[in-house]
């Protein structure tokens, strides 16, 4: 069920992975962010829409995570964008004749049968360098950044105080780096995200998580700090202790508490290699 977390801005929430779809109301049509993630929860966010008398106008997807790419036939054929390197890195996906059964086996075994694919990943990218998303709408401007995945990117609404951070600043889900190759800097990577985010959230009253609870000015500042201290403590070579793994890690997130040690190995892995 859609909930209103600003002036003419709303979430649904999915339950597996507590991944909030944003829904950003304009003049014309709503932009959705992130819509996910089974064949119930997307029907259920085009119905809640459609009842409340709204159309999609447009779609964004903040990065190429596959719970971040989901589409449904009921949301319609607005446009659905990603920064760049975001589309380009779906099309890479797709251009493999074996795709479907690729992301399939990526997929929680709890929702594997109900996450719909056909419209997964379809995305124009934005000119490179974009940094305002195309809509008939209220100013959406868009923070790429280099933290998590090719093409990441935050959206800022300025004018309903809204930051929308993708897989970023959660209290649910603990920082984990982009490592898909050994020619780029995964933790430096991520500490340049957190400045940026850090710029765009200046005078912001409220962030959505891509996974995880809304937060507030305060809470925005807590989660920036806690994220960074969590990333120095990889380059160091130290498993993080946070707040969100081993016992204290949220019901059905304890999973998470395993990241940080594994990211420390591969680290240390790429180091040795270098």
């Amino acid at each position: 069920m859609l909930r209103p977390i600003a002036e003419g801005v709303l979430i649904h929430r999915s339950e597996l992975l507590e991944n909030n779809a944003v829904v950003v109301r304009g003049p014309g049509g709503d932009l959705v962010v992130d819509p996910g993630l089974t064949e119930a929860e997307l029907s259920c966010l085009a119905r809640d829409l459609r009842e409340s008398g709204r159309t999609v106008a447009a779609g964004f997807a903040t990065h190429p995570d596959w719970d971040h790419v989901l589409w449904h036939p009921d949301l319609g054929d607005a446009p659905r964008y990603g920064t760049a390197r975001c589309a380009e890195r779906m099309r890479e996906v797709r251009a493999d004749a074996d795709w479907r059964s690729s992301v399939a086996e990526g997929l929680p075994p709890e929702i594997a049968e109900e996450t719909p694919l056909d419209l997964f990943g379809l995305l124009t990218g934005l000119p490179e360098g974009a940094v305002r998303l195309p809509w008939d709408g209220p100013e959406v401007r868009i923070v790429e950044h280099p933290a998590h995945a090719p093409g990441h990117a935050a959206l800022l609404v300025p004018e309903r105080g809204v930051l929308i951070a993708g897989d970023m600043l959660s209290d649910v889900l603990v920082p984990n780096l982009d490592e898909l190759g050994d020619d780029n800097d995964p933790v430096g990577e991520y500490l340049t995200g957190l400045e940026l985010l850090e710029a765009a959230a200046a005078g912001v009253d409220v962030l959505v998580p891509g996974h995880g609870s809304v937060a507030d000015a305060a809470g925005i500042r807590a989660r920036i700090e806690a994220d960074r201290a969590y990333v120095l403590a990889l380059r160091e070579g130290r498993v993080p202790a946070d707040l969100r793994v081993g016992d204290t890690a949220a019901p059905g997130w304890e999973w998470t508490t395993d990241i940080g040690a594994e990211q420390v190995r591969r680290l240390a892995e790429r180091s040795e290699r270098s």
